[in-house]
């Protein structure tokens, strides 16, 4: 049985032009797989990954020590000559970090690169959103060029009637002319969409490098999002990866509350005797001003802000999703009504004034008035389908349909 939109050539399942019998079939899914795998945002991820797993390598060195060489009594005067009385001391010092302060800064360190990870998979869900638009602009111009030629063969037959009551003068002369008008004009309107078209296919073919010649996709513009009203969880992954990272921020801030100590141990040696003895020291700060109460306190009130933001921002989505949800199905069921129900009457109509007219019933403006009314209802049905796209892109950017590399098809 034959679909009533492609009957209507506004079908949302669309039929291919003849023109690309030939052309190369391709699926939202693999359209998006090919975006993802030649992007360069893809490789800029890759990177900053690799330079926040270099910052937690470094954070998890160790302080350097010290090598202090000291002279005293070097040069003077009478006994105190060059190197006369000199006493040398050479000392090795090293840094104690004390509190956890390593281990909180190379925790810290991972949990930024878990923010940098989550940050990667909104980009290629962000970048996803973007190839799904330019994908239904296609579908749509493709759409349109079958309902700009269905607009040429109306219009063509309304000529053809129209000539042949001209020159049996029973209408006047305008009559042809007006009807020459209306057949250019809808020339005009295959010419324009079929540019819109090209265009439109070199757009979408641009995100893999491609020059979309012989580019045909495939899809059904009414199907809707089969993702349900849960959220992405790209979106819950990098919020809680912010918040993660909050948390381990205030343990390093707490850390620097605790002094380090610094040991030192070396060597003195005495030339007036020739002897050479040992020296050691400790360093210990007193902590009696510096406490680090300034940066803790910003920490836990950063680690407060992040969490109302996500419970914020976690609720506006699910609001927006929602709000999406029920305008999108409005969209749908306005499209899919409009072809199934307005556009066989407007038909119809149009088939009875064309047949009255040929009796001398009608005019030739009642005739136009028909085709009107029929261009005007698929004049709607480009509004609802294009708010549909609209909304069904940010439907599944919301709810995260590409979220996952199992959820486009593998490539051939």
């Amino acid at each position: 049985m034959i679909s009533p939109l492609r009957t209507a050539m506004m079908a949302a399942a669309l039929a291919f032009p003849a023109t690309a019998a030939l052309a190369e079939p391709i699926t939202l899914e693999q359209a998006v797989a090919r975006a993802l795998a030649a992007s360069p945002q893809a490789e800029a991820d890759g990177a900053a990954v690799d330079a926040a797993r270099a910052a937690r390598n470094q954070a998890s060195v160790r302080p350097n020590p010290n090598v202090t060489v000291e002279a005293e009594n070097a040069i003077g005067t009478g006994p105190y000559n060059v190197l006369g009385q000199a006493e040398i001391t050479a000392t090795y010092s090293q840094t104690i970090e004390r509190g956890g302060r390593r281990q909180a800064r190379v925790a810290l360190a991972d949990r930024n690169i878990g923010v940098v990870e989550a940050s990667g998979v909104i980009n290629r869900l962000d970048l996803a959103a973007r190839v799904q638009r330019a994908f239904m602009d296609v579908l749509i111009a493709d759409a349109r060029l079958q309902i700009a030629q269905s607009r040429l063969s109306i219009e063509q037959g309304m000529r053809n009637e129209a000539i042949r009551r001209v020159r049996g003068y029973r209408d006047p002369l305008f009559v042809e002319t007006a009807a020459n008008a209306r057949v250019r004009e809808a020339e005009l309107a295959i010419e324009q969409v079929a540019a819109e078209r090209s265009a439109a296919v070199t757009l979408l073919a641009s995100f893999w490098g491609g020059d979309g010649m012989d580019l045909q996709p495939q899809g059904d513009l009414l199907t809707p999002s089969g993702n349900g009203r849960a959220l992405a969880r790209a979106d819950a992954m990098l919020a809680e990866a912010e918040l993660e990272r909050a948390r381990a921020a205030i343990a390093y801030e707490r850390t620097r509350a605790t002094q380090d100590y610094t040991l030192s141990g070396g060597v003195r040696f005495l030339r007036e005797t020739n002897d050479v003895a040992l020296v050691a020291s400790i360093t210990i700060p007193l902590g009696r001003y510096d406490r680090n109460e300034g940066n803790i306190a910003r920490a836990e009130a950063e680690r407060r802000q992040i969490e109302f933001r996500t419970e914020a921002e976690r609720q506006n989505r699910q609001r927006m999703l929602l709000n999406l949800i029920a305008r999108a199905e409005a969209a749908r069921q306005r499209a899919s009504r409009l072809v199934a129900e307005v556009y066989p009457l407007n038909t119809r109509t149009l088939e009875q004034v064309r047949e009255g007219y040929n009796r001398g019933g009608f005019n030739f403006q009642n005739v136009q008035d028909a085709a009107d009314a029929i261009l005007a209802t698929q004049d709607d049905w480009l509004n609802a389908i294009t708010e549909y796209r609209d909304l069904l892109t940010e439907i599944d950017r919301l709810t995260g349909r590409f979220d996952t590399p199992q959820s486009l098809e593998t490539l051939p």
